[in-house]
């Protein structure tokens, strides 16, 4: 296994690939979807700049809660591209999507908590559903899930 040195400014795409977990077709992938960035070398190889290593974390740990690669690509977007982002930088973007993340808690404590007897109503509990949700007022609303989804 190649090993990355501290001092290398740039790192070919194994290299990235070890250091950061993420499998070699996830960083193309990410590459090809304007997530990361690299330079070609005369021999057409990868090189990437050390701040992608922090780059392909924080789409790792946003896809981990469920933020699209889509929504993480515009909000990457918002980094300079002259420097390595500073934690301020950092600390902007993440906090792009804070509402989301917080209505998302909110959402899958609500799903735990209500899960055994109903499913916000979708409707798994029809005994319980004629307190709460009597002649299926909930269907009026629309299809599905209707109190989660809101």
């Amino acid at each position: 296994m190649p090993s990355v040195s501290w001092k290398a400014q740039e790192l070919t795409v194994g290299e990235l690939a070890e250091r950061s977990g993420v499998a070699t077709s996830a960083l193309r992938y990410y590459e090809r979807h304007g997530l990361i960035t690299s330079r070609r070398t005369t021999g057409n190889q990868r090189r990437y700049n050390r701040d992608m290593l922090r780059r392909v974390a924080f789409i790792r740990a946003s896809q981990r809660v469920g933020i699209a690669l889509e929504t993480i690509r515009d909000v990457l977007g918002m980094l300079p591209e002259n420097r390595t982002p500073t934690e301020e930088d950092w600390a902007r973007v993440s906090h792009c999507w804070r509402k989301d993340l917080n209505t998302r808690i909110r959402q899958l404590e609500e799903l735990r908590d209500e899960l055994s007897n109903c499913i916000g109503c979708g409707c798994l509990s029809l005994k319980r559903c004629a307190l709460t949700n009597p002649e299926d007022v909930c269907g009026q609303r629309g299809a599905g899930p209707v109190r989660l989804a809101s």
